[in-house]
């Protein structure tokens, strides 16, 4: 099965690259191969290549820069994906769209479940839910959508690799502290499309991240402590937790937005989120 990678430089189609099965041949494209302005350019793309599943992982994800950059944020999350999706229903295949723990605005304290209400508090988060509303507009469409939280790995620009380059840089950080969600290994969400993209039948939206819950500030000390027992940094330094309107950041963020993931492990297991940590800042 030929299945189109949308958005090859981001550090999901980066996984997604290295982890397929065997009956899949994967084609990833990034803006220079592919038109995502165009939907007759996608459905040429899928005649070419004779296509017969989409993932789409391109977005915009600075959600500070989003706040500033409001088109942009709208032509990728929104316009970009309604054409994928409409090209994906003209030529009758399969769509999987990855979508966000932001469109949710926190005001919950148990994990927010697929059929919880949207309520985005930024703009990144309005224009993620913008294009899920564009793909469930169109009629007769086979897609699905997976929504997810604070994706790592070794590879892009992430939380992970920030931390690990600063706690080699300086001598103290400040770290949000009332912000609640999942972090999640690309790895892992990968074999969940995997898995999703082999399913015969499949939900119109799951949520996927790794086990528990974290805020930014435990995930920075879980890092420091695994990559110095792992001998990854060299020296330990101060992590001081801070809150939100300390840091000052443009964009309004969820101070709770873990997702549910109950049903989506009747389909895959998932891993504590430290487990898949430890793992992915071993083999950096």
């Amino acid at each position: 099965m030929n299945v189109l990678i949308i958005g090859k430089h981001g550090q999901l189609a980066l996984t997604l690259m290295h982890s397929y099965p065997n009956n899949i041949e994967p084609i990833a494209m990034g803006r220079n191969e592919i038109d995502l302005s165009s939907t007759a350019t996608i459905s040429s793309v899928i005649n070419q290549h004779n296509i017969a599943l989409i993932i789409n992982t391109a977005a915009y994800t600075n959600v500070e820069l989003a706040e500033n950059n409001i088109a942009d944020a709208f032509y990728l999350n929104e316009i970009a994906a309604g054409n994928i999706a409409a090209a994906a229903n003209i030529a009758g295949i399969k769509l999987i769209h990855l979508s966000t723990d932001y469109l949710f605005d926190g005001a919950k304290v148990t994990p927010y479940t697929t059929m919880d209400k949207p309520s985005p508090l930024n703009i990144y988060g309005l224009s993620k839910l913008k294009g899920e509303a564009a793909i469930k507009r169109l009629e007769n469409s086979d897609f699905t959508i997976i929504r997810s939280s604070w994706l790592y790995s070794i590879a892009g620009d992430n939380f992970l690799l920030t931390m690990l380059r600063l706690m080699q840089e300086r001598d103290s950080l400040h770290v949000i502290d009332d912000q609640v969600s999942c972090p999640t290994s690309t790895y892992e969400l990968a074999k969940f499309i995997w898995k999703i993209a082999a399913q015969q039948h499949k939900a119109p939206t799951y949520h996927w991240t790794d086990l528990g819950k974290a805020s930014w500030f435990e995930f920075a000390c879980s890092i420091q402590d695994i990559a110095f027992k792992l001998g990854k940094i060299t020296k330990k330094i101060p992590i001081v937790p801070i809150t939100s309107s300390e840091y000052g950041s443009l964009a309004v963020r969820p101070s709770y937005s873990k997702l549910d993931i109950s049903e989506s492990q009747a389909i895959l297991e998932a891993k504590p989120w430290q487990q898949n940590l430890e793992a992915i800042i071993k083999s950096l």
